[in-house]
């Protein structure tokens, strides 16, 4: 278990220039995803076994970076959708190439269960149109999601059993039982398993890879899309790191990871030693030798439990499961 959560690992600053807090956001910014500019933040998860600051439904907002003042917007929701029981944890953005229309997918936890959500994002509104709401039994304990049409999508279980003293047994009992999901209106179905805890999932640019964060073994899996959808392993990259979220950069291909350096401090979560925070970069995932690097560090006296890292013009958006986010100048 020491060796899982790295519980001794303690981390040297390694900050980046011009960093600011984005104001409003006060708990947890867990996804972020970005789109031409406009980020997408994924806010208030409440999720078992860790801080929550605030009673308040989860929210998603919108930061259009290209704007100097960088103010956040809440999106409005439209739709016969339940809102005051929504619990954003992952997302993903798709855009239609039939008509560009763009969607938003949530992995969303009301009353504690796993559900995703397909919302239609409204530009000139700056709202959210409600499309319908996913549920599956191989849907049980989605964590995060990248999706890959208007209706379908690969999505990581991060946990095997629903019950919650049982989910605190699988480390206990080194369970390798997560998974991965593919799923279309047609068709659901595993399609890579083997996982201790399958958390944040991305896909490649040419759309033939899949990224997937096997946090308590701190690597990254990569994995070939085969023509039934099915995926075939090709490689584990170390990070040294529990990291989670996984964005990936459209043009470079390089992979950004929100990560949790210090497994221990993250689950118990003392505000007098809090969890610290992470970024790691893979560059050239595929070759022979990928170059990890850590991009910015912190033992939490800036941020909290990072959980999410995404560029995009020269700036880095971190994000943390339940605290702030920040921007940063990247060198």
């Amino acid at each position: 278990l020491r060796h899982l959560s790295l519980s001794s690992r303690e981390l040297t600053q390694n900050y980046l220039p011009n960093c600011h807090i984005i104001e409003g956001i006060e708990y947890g910014a867990e996804d972020i995803t970005i789109l031409d500019g406009l980020a997408f933040l994924s806010t208030g998860l409440k999720y078992p076994g860790l801080p929550s600051y605030s009673d308040d439904p989860g929210k998603i907002y919108s930061l259009n970076l290209l704007d100097s003042d960088l103010k956040i917007k809440a999106l409005n929701i439209k739709g016969q959708f339940d809102k005051g029981s929504f619990n954003p944890h992952g997302i993903s953005v798709y855009t239609d190439v039939k008509d560009g229309a763009i969607y938003l997918f949530v992995v969303n936890h009301p009353q504690g269960k796993s559900q995703v959500e397909i919302f239609r994002f409204v530009e000139d509104e700056n709202a959210l149109q409600y499309i319908r709401t996913i549920r599956h039994e191989l849907l049980h304990n989605v964590n995060d999601i990248v999706a890959v049409g208007t209706e379908s999508f690969y999505a990581t279980n991060d946990h095997y059993f629903t019950n919650e003293i049982l989910k605190v047994m699988e480390p206990l009992l080194s369970l390798s039982w997560c998974d991965v999901v593919y799923y279309t209106p047609q068709t659901v179905q595993v399609v890579a398993g083997g996982f201790p805890s399958a958390n944040g999932i991305n896909i490649s640019p040419d759309k033939r890879h899949l990224y997937v964060s096997d946090i308590l073994k701190h690597k990254i899996s990569v994995m070939e899309i085969q023509k039934n959808t099915v995926l075939s392993h090709v490689k584990e990259v170390d990070v040294g790191s529990l990291c989670d979220n996984i964005e990936v950069d459209r043009e470079s291909g390089d992979l950004w990871l929100g990560c949790h350096p210090n497994g221990l401090k993250f689950m118990l979560s003392d505000p007098n030693d809090p969890p610290g925070s992470e970024v790691i970069r893979i560059e050239n995932i595929l070759s022979e030798k990928p170059q990890v690097t850590q991009v910015y560090s912190d033992d939490g006296s800036v941020i909290i439990a990072s959980s999410v890292a995404t560029p995009y013009g020269g700036k880095l958006l971190i994000g943390t499961v339940y605290q702030k986010a920040l921007i940063c100048d990247l060198k």
